[in-house]
């Protein structure tokens, strides 16, 4: 029964992708980027990036094209700028 399930996870694990620019677009929501050396972050343009990297580039490779405008790192992790509720004051 083990091997039945894992490849029922094999199968599922690859039906899935990732969300592209045009995924982004069609919803309005931006791409959120952090920079992993100096913790800098912005939003970007997902109009502006679908025209410069194609409405089928997926979110998570983004950050290989970017560059930290504070520090200048390459080290950029992005991913959709979910809509939030806003900071957390307190955790009880």
């Amino acid at each position: 029964m083990g091997r039945l399930k894992d490849s029922v996870i094999d199968q599922e694990e690859r039906a899935r992708r990732a969300a592209s620019l045009g995924d982004l677009a069609r919803a309005g929501i931006g791409v959120f980027c952090w920079c992993n050396r100096c913790g800098h972050n912005a939003e970007a343009a997902t109009a502006m990036l679908s025209q410069q990297l194609g409405p089928a580039f997926p979110v998570p490779e983004i950050g290989t094209k970017m560059r930290c405008s504070s520090c200048g790192s390459k080290d950029i992790a992005t991913r959709p700028a979910w809509p939030s509720r806003g900071q957390i004051a307190r955790h009880d």
